[in-house]
């Protein structure tokens, strides 16, 4: 299986070994570091030079976005994509409407260089709706994105936002709330599985507890069996499947 959306970086050093480890353990072939800030594109880049499993995605995600974005910061993540053939998607971006997040504008301009920034490089791009779903696909559309594609990150939107999605020439990724969200088990099962490709969105989850129950790449597995156990199909059967609609996305890994 392929991970294509975590923040692994963002855990403790000392920790990422035995992550992979136990991702590897479930049967998890690569992971895809986002990114969400400068710093963390260069904390990437750095573990996708340590660890074969691993490669990134360069980006600034739109609840990061301190000030309007400009050449600069443009010419840098330009860089970061051409310095590493490890460089497979542009992702964390997006829009993301919730209360207190940056100003609209500084979102959108944002999110309109980084796609075209995305194309030029001829790399897919992992995009992040929160409460924006129909301006996020109006502006993949009016900047040409369906020439890259990628991925609708941590989808769970209704079947209306998933065919809008797929007829751009997006995938639709699928995360943990697959595994509790009885409404998104029930529109997953009109999703073409062709266009279904897995993530956990691994990061640190200090907020719980113990520390067993903090998202890891290796719950990818569990992803997987819930959609095979909604679709009613084999699990191997599955896996195979979302692996290559994943393979197909980030042919740039192969």
């Amino acid at each position: 299986m392929i991970d294509i959306h975590t923040h692994i970086s963002e855990y403790e050093e000392t920790e990422i070994i035995q992550i992979i480890k136990r991702a590897q353990s479930a049967g998890v072939k690569n992971i895809i570091s986002a990114s969400t800030t400068i710093n963390s594109c260069e904390k990437s880049l750095l573990l996708s030079k340590q660890y074969d499993i691993i490669y990134s995605g360069i980006g600034l995600h739109p609840m990061d976005l301190t000030n309007p974005i400009n050449e600069k910061i443009l010419t840098k993540l330009e860089s970061f994509c051409k310095t590493s053939n490890k460089v497979v998607t542009i992702s964390e971006i997006g829009l993301d409407f919730l209360e207190n997040m940056p100003d609209r504008k500084i979102q959108y301009d944002a999110f309109r260089e980084q796609i075209k920034l995305s194309v030029r490089l001829n790399l897919p791009i992992i995009f992040h709706s929160r409460n924006a779903d129909i301006e996020t696909l109006r502006i993949l559309k009016e900047e040409q994105a369906y020439k890259v594609g990628g991925a609708m990150h941590y989808f769970q939107s209704d079947i209306d936002i998933a065919n809008k999605v797929i007829d751009l020439g997006f995938n639709i990724s699928i995360a943990k709330p697959l595994l509790n969200n009885t409404v998104l088990q029930e529109t997953v099962k009109q999703i073409p599985l062709n266009n279904i490709v897995l993530e956990t969105d691994a990061a640190p989850q200090p907020f719980k507890k113990n520390r067993e129950k903090w998202t890891e790449p290796r719950h990818l597995y569990n992803i997987s069996k819930k959609l095979s156990e909604i679709l009613n199909q084999d699990l191997h059967e599955i896996q195979k499947m979302t692996y290559e609609n994943s393979y197909k996305m980030l042919s740039k890994i192969y």
